[in-house]
């Protein structure tokens, strides 16, 4: 059984810093490119950011481009957020995610999902 455990959100503050883990098991992990969205309350799921299976290939959505940074340890089946210059707009419940084939910036071609965390940046 597959089980994707986000870890590390809370509360940040505006201009912070905030780093976000996500522990993979039950997948061969470095088969999968990995991805984070959120959803803030009363909104759709947005893709944030994506790596490929080997760390070699990353996406990012404009509004987190030169702030945040996806990365991922295959030896710890682990995949991590950096999240910098936080903004309050910023605030929502992060999900990671897993994908085998499909397109990385896409919510629905993603297999497995974790539970989220949830992210809140004060001003």
């Amino acid at each position: 059984q597959v089980h994707l455990v986000e870890f590390g959100g809370g509360l940040g503050q505006a201009g912070g810093s905030l780093r976000l883990s996500c522990a993979a098991s039950g997948l061969t992990f470095s088969n999968y490119a990995m991805g984070w969205f959120r959803q803030a309350p009363g909104k759709e799921r947005e893709f944030v950011a994506a790596i490929n299976w080997s760390g070699g290939i990353t996406y990012y959505a404009d509004s987190v481009q030169g702030r945040f940074t996806i990365s991922r340890d295959n030896a710890k089946n682990t995949v991590y957020l950096q999240m910098n210059s936080l903004k309050p707009e910023d605030t929502a419940v992060y999900y990671c995610a897993a994908t085998m084939t499909g397109k990385p910036r896409s919510v629905y071609d993603y297999d497995y999902w974790g539970q989220g965390t949830q992210v809140t940046v004060s001003s």
